[in-house]
């Protein structure tokens, strides 16, 4: 993202400008909740940029929205409230979106479940869905920083881009020496 803002609705988000490499990681602090998820949007393409640039790899999303779905996902802040059963369609719904093998769905799921046991389903379930299609960029907004490592592991060299409302929820997501920590100042 290079000055990318968004403005509409009465809300206003950025500017920000970051880059990331492969197995890079940043946590971005925000003054809310609401510019924390606006920011998260914004760098998977979401929702567009009133102003400045958004490119997610090599890809804009203005006019390459299918491209840029392929190689980020988003993990939302709100934890999922779904029966296993139903779980288990949405993964398959997820799958076929991304062309996974239903067949290699299912054994990323249970890999992720046991790396993921010490936390909460309803966490992990948004965390487990977004990685099935091995994405190369993992946006997560406002994750629980009690779940800090376990997320980091799941993820593993994938770049990571995460927003927070405090530094020190930032700070779990952006170890010293193994990432970035920026403010978004609106």
């Amino acid at each position: 993202m290079r000055e990318a803002t968004f403005a509409g609705a009465g809300l206003c988000a950025g500017p920000v400008t970051i880059e990331l490499e492969h197995a890079e990681r940043a946590a971005l602090t925000c003054t809310s909740a609401r510019e924390a998820e606006i920011v998260a949007m914004l760098a998977i393409g979401i929702v567009k940029p009133s102003s400045g640039c958004v490119l997610v790899g090599d890809y804009d999303p203005r006019v390459q929205s299918v491209a840029c779905k392929r190689i980020a996902t988003l993990v939302p802040h709100e934890p999922f409230s779904l029966a296993e059963i139903e779980f288990d369609r949405y993964i398959a719904y997820r799958a076929a979106l991304w062309n996974v093998e239903r067949t290699r769905a299912r054994m990323q799921v249970r890999l992720l479940q046991k790396r993921l046991a010490g936390m909460h389903e309803a966490f992990a379930y948004p965390l487990i869905a977004a990685l099935i299609g091995a994405p190369k960029l993992v946006v997560l907004d406002r994750p629980q920083p009690a779940y800090a490592g376990h997320i980091l592991e799941a993820i593993g060299p994938c770049a990571m881009l995460s927003t927070h409302t405090d530094v020190a929820a930032a700070c779990a997501f952006a170890p010293a020496g193994g990432g970035r920590i920026a403010s978004v100042q609106s």
